[in-house]
């Protein structure tokens, strides 16, 4: 098997020196902006900083919320609008699911303050045994459980065949200091026990497709492939994903991979294959994003 190639592994201190030829910029959110507690004053300075100068920032987030909820959070930790054009969630495309389902009863995992996903919508909640298919936005206590905690209900949900609709694909994320889990840590045990799974979010193409659009909204065209960079911090989601819609993808160091990337100054061939398996290695790394 042939390594990536290391040599082209580009380590960067400025988004400015990135985005030459750049128009678009699809970033994550949680990692890149904020800590689940506090943002980071100068990534969001850096992106409004690339919208005076005439670009479009897409925030594309696997949070399991539609936007307007993701836009409160997001003041609440006086992460200014103008930071970004505007937010695609993954918790859009679930609620898309379910309004096409509205037939079908549906049972739901998840915290309460996941439940603006289903606000307006005409949805009929029971339990696993007389579910339709399962809806998943998070873990009911993310501070002490894990995805082995929900194996029983797993098992009842797989005994009767059933969908289960991942509102966010993410296995982890950081919450000040520490990684909690997320939807996607059940959405795989699920699918490792047999069980068929819709993945709504990063890395899958939907989200993307869905950001592209609103980028071209607010352009009045739509932007080549080659013109626009995604932005994230983590392998599975965020450079599988930009990889696999052909986006260059610029890769902070400082979040769920912290540890793996610590004193890594130079990339040599060993490394980069530690960190990105077989994925195809991204564009440029930077530990915090700034201008």
């Amino acid at each position: 098997m042939k390594l990536p190639d290391a040599a082209a592994l580009r380590f960067a201190d400025h988004l400015r020196d990135l985005t030459t030829g750049v128009d678009v910029i699809l970033s994550d959110v949680w990692g890149v902006i904020h800590d689940g507690l506090t943002g980071f004053v100068p990534a969001c300075e850096a992106l409004q900083t690339f919208r005076k100068q005439g670009g479009t920032v897409i925030m594309i987030t696997n949070a399991p919320r539609p936007a307007d909820s993701v836009q409160r959070q997001l003041r609440r930790m006086n992460i200014s609008d103008d930071t970004y054009d505007a937010i695609v969630s993954s918790g859009d495309l679930t609620r898309s699911f379910v309004a096409s389902h509205n037939q079908q009863a549906v049972s739901q995992i998840g915290p309460e303050r996941d439940n603006p996903v289903f606000r307006g919508l005409d949805v009929t909640f029971t339990t696993i045994e007389n579910a339709d298919y399962v809806t998943c936005t998070g873990l009911f206590d993310d501070e002490t459980e894990t995805a082995e905690d929900y194996r029983g209900v797993l098992e009842q949900a797989r005994a009767r065949n059933l969908t289960f609709v991942c509102a966010n694909p993410d296995i982890v994320v950081e919450r000040g200091d520490r990684l909690i889990y997320c939807a996607g840590a059940i959405a795989e045990l699920y699918r490792d026990m047999g069980g068929e799974v819709i993945f709504y979010g990063k890395p899958h193409r939907p989200i993307y497709d869905r950001a592209l659009e609103l980028a071209a909204e607010k352009r009045g065209a739509s932007t080549p492939i080659d013109r626009v960079l995604a932005i994230g911090d983590s392998v599975r989601t965020d450079l599988n994903g930009a990889n696999g819609m052909g986006l260059d993808c610029l890769f902070l160091t400082r979040g769920i991979h912290a540890v793996d990337f610590e004193g890594l100054d130079v990339a040599d061939e060993f490394s980069v294959q530690r960190l990105f398996g077989d994925a195809k290695p991204p564009f440029a790394l930077m530990r915090d994003l700034t201008w």
